[in-house]
């Protein structure tokens, strides 16, 4: 019976190792840094540029894998949401998205930026047509603005749930209840509506997201 040598094997096993540590040094210095340079990601994980070429043909591409790596769990998540109230809905899947977004961080942050947009258009589909229904039920309702068409009441929450990303502190017990309510604002909620809708909820930060995500 033939069997392929350990050595032989061995190029593949630390290609993978590579490629995996790569992705990690990404994910660190990107968090750090959204604009970190291929060089930076390379030094973080201890090859040259040229290394990294051997895996990724270039800096997006490797965006584009932490994307991918990071989507599905959005994605999941949203696809979870069942509260029929329109504000509620809205209130979980931000509360749940953002747990998921402490945990990945940089993979929100890049998914929301204009410069990655067209690449996260199909990947985040999903979790957007979720959202546009959440906006479009509100409106319907009355319980959520209805000045402005829904898919672009839509794009303001995300672009609000960028900011809140890129500068609350995801390790803050704070900056969940924070991010919910600055969603809702947008959404068309006062401070005041959107605090005690938080305080008459406060299941929605409690117990993990990943069970949505693994379903």
């Amino acid at each position: 019976m033939n069997s392929t040598p350990p050595s032989a094997r061995r190029p593949r096993r630390d290609a993978l190792e590579n490629r995996a540590g790569i992705i990690a040094a990404a994910t660190a210095a990107l968090a750090l840094d959204p604009r970190a340079s291929l060089d930076v990601i390379a030094r973080g994980a201890g090859l040259t540029r040229r290394a990294v070429y051997g895996h990724f043909e270039d800096r997006d591409a490797i965006i584009r894998e932490i994307l991918a790596g990071g989507a599905p769990r959005f994605n999941a998540i949203a696809l979870g949401i069942a509260d029929p109230e329109a504000p509620l809905a809205l209130a979980r899947l931000t509360a749940r998205l953002w747990r998921e977004a402490a945990m990945v961080q940089v993979a929100a942050a890049i998914a929301l930026d204009d410069a990655h947009v067209h690449e996260t258009a199909d990947i985040l589909a999903p979790l957007r047509r979720v959202l546009l229904a959440i906006v479009c039920r509100g409106q319907d309702d009355g319980t959520l603005r209805d000045d402005l068409p829904a898919a672009t009441t839509a794009r303001l929450i995300e672009e609000t749930a960028r900011s809140v990303v890129s500068h609350l502190d995801a390790s803050s017990p704070e900056s969940g209840p924070v991010a919910v309510k600055a969603v809702l604002g947008i959404a068309g909620l006062s401070w005041t509506e959107s605090s005690a809708l938080v305080a008459a909820h406060p299941d929605l930060f409690d117990g993990p997201a990943r069970a949505e995500a693994a379903a």
